[in-house]
């Protein structure tokens, strides 16, 4: 097995794509407090606890949301890419995943949320969570 400063092997390549494209990759891990997307270092654990709080989105809100998982997902495939044939070594390769599962679980509490409904009698609070979490998607778009 190389040591971390040689370029990855066909093999441990290969065993990272599986790990980052498997559907459970996401399932039992540990959340990372933040990612990176692009040049940008993103808050992730907060963002997705922030989710969780939200009832739902309003109807002018979510062409922002899709845009939002739009770029999300062009950042995912980028990664993948770069970890497909990019000139890596083990620990830049094991960062390049754990990034690439931080993504999808963003995208997945984004469908989350996109799912739930945005009553009209929301309370004060959900709106004030509903800001924060606005906040979140916008600092991913950057």
């Amino acid at each position: 097995m190389p040591s971390t400063s040689d370029e990855l092997t066909r093999t441990e390549r290969r065993d990272l794509l599986e790990r980052a494209n498997r559907q459970s990759a996401t399932i039992g891990q540990q959340l990372p407090e933040t990612i990176t997307v692009g040049d940008d270092e993103l808050p992730l654990e907060e963002f997705v606890i922030e989710t969780r709080k939200v009832e739902g989105i309003p109807d002018d809100v979510q062409p922002l949301v899709r845009e939002t998982e739009r770029e999300l997902t062009a950042e995912r495939k980028r990664l993948v890419a770069r970890l497909e044939s990019a000139p890596i070594d083990r620990e830049e390769g094991e960062g390049i995943v754990e990034t690439i599962v931080g993504i999808d679980r963003a995208k997945n509490a984004l469908r989350s949320l996109r799912r739930k409904r945005f009553g009209a009698e929301a309370s004060a609070a959900a709106l004030d969570d509903h800001e924060r979490w606005l906040d979140f998607v916008n600092a991913i778009r950057g």
